[in-house]
């Protein structure tokens, strides 16, 4: 009688997209923490830099521009806000939404936040040849 156990092939953690991932993360995070302006977490990061790129937005289409869910968005809005890093004004088409906007004396932080990215981008990625950083940038964003 074959054993049921043979019939499944081992499963190797250190092979397997998910841990891998997971450990890249970890490593990214330790370096962007290192290296990131304004106590910003990755997610206010990633909203500053894209109300900095397309100007004044509702809260749902800066969660939608960046990828995070309701709730999160609320937060991290909620947090920028309490920073004084973004403003909000009713929106004169529709009093219960709120417009989003970079606060005016910190419209110059768009140089350091894009120097910053950078940096973190360029210390995640040094392990790798500038052939195999384009591939990885292309094969995820396969995945996502």
């Amino acid at each position: 009688m074959p054993d049921p156990d043979d019939a499944v092939p081992p499963y190797v953690l250190d092979d397997q997209i998910g841990f891998l991932l997971r450990l890249a993360n970890q490593r990214h995070t330790a370096i962007f923490q290192k290296q990131m302006l304004q106590d910003l977490t990755p997610m206010q990061f990633s909203a500053m830099v894209r109300l900095l790129e397309i100007g004044e937005c509702s809260q749902n289409e800066l969660g939608r521009q960046v990828g995070m869910d309701i709730a999160t968005t609320k937060g991290v809005v909620d947090r920028l806000r309490a920073k004084g890093l973004i403003d909000a004004r009713p929106d004169p088409s529709d009093k219960r939404r709120a417009l989003l906007s970079v606060a005016e004396e910190h419209l110059g932080l768009r140089a350091p936040l894009h120097a910053a990215g950078h940096a973190i981008t360029d210390a995640t990625l040094a392990p790798l040849s500038k052939a195999e950083r384009a591939k990885l940038l292309q094969l995820i964003r396969k995945l996502t």
